[in-house]
């Protein structure tokens, strides 16, 4: 479960929750195969928490609801 950052914050930066499953989807599988994360992380967090931090941060640009690294 994603607790931080909070979804609602998340939900600002994607036009509907669709997206933003989509793109921090996208980007946890993009981490899983070997991408390295855009920010700092502590090495026992989960691709998906790591793809949701790096939205909160702004370091994903959306675009149409899916991403662009």
């Amino acid at each position: 479960m994603i607790i931080d950052p909070p979804i609602n914050e998340l939900l600002d930066k994607v036009e509907c929750r669709y997206s933003l499953v989509v793109v921090v989807s996208k980007r946890a599988r993009q981490l899983v195969s070997g991408d390295a994360p855009l920010i700092d992380i502590d090495p026992d967090e989960k691709p998906v928490s790591i793809a949701a931090k790096e939205m909160y941060d702004g370091k994903l640009n959306v675009d149409n609801g899916f991403g662009e690294f």
